[in-house]
């Protein structure tokens, strides 16, 4: 069987890049792996400036639309890096957010598929003839997270010297 997902407010929607689902990387909180990824288009570029405003965009939508200005100068390689930055996001969401990981779980081995009728790298375009990288990272962040052991992110306490 198949899973579609695309909008955050259908089944599955927590597999959208805008569901809101904070993540840190880098010491760095983003509201959304929207943010995070549209933000690292301009690393180091001319256009770096755009960061802080991506950052504190309002919606993950408006995140996104400040990314892809097409005006502006990104980063060199972003053609090279950009599912790898894509898979560091989608990979600390599920494991900061046991909820939606249970979620990413419950689909066992089935296909993931993000239903973007416009977008054929992420997606699979209103003809399915699309990449589907997105969907594609969900799975292989879905494999690793099931062999990775999830540590309790309560520190030990010391122990005690009785006297």
């Amino acid at each position: 069987m198949t899973i579609y997902f695309y909008k955050v407010c259908n089944p599955y929607g927590c597999f959208s890049n805008f569901s809101p689902h904070p993540i840190e990387i880098e010491g760095t909180v983003w509201a959304t792996v929207e943010h995070y990824y549209q933000a690292q288009k301009f690393v180091g570029s001319a256009d770096a400036a755009i960061i802080p405003e991506i950052y504190i965009a309002q919606t993950p939508e408006k995140a996104a639309a400040l990314g892809r200005c097409e005006t502006r100068c990104i980063r060199s390689d972003w053609d090279i890096v950009k599912t790898q930055v894509m898979h560091k996001a989608v990979y600390k969401k599920f494991l900061t957010h046991i909820d939606i990981r249970e979620v990413l779980f419950s689909t066992g081995t089935q296909l993931l598929i993000e239903d973007s009728p416009c977008d054929y790298f992420w997606g699979c375009g209103a003809d399915k003839s699309g990449q589907n990288h997105l969907g594609k990272i969900l799975m292989r962040v879905r494999g690793e997270l099931r062999k990775a052991p999830i540590v309790d992110k309560i520190p030990p306490t010391p122990l005690s010297k009785g006297g």
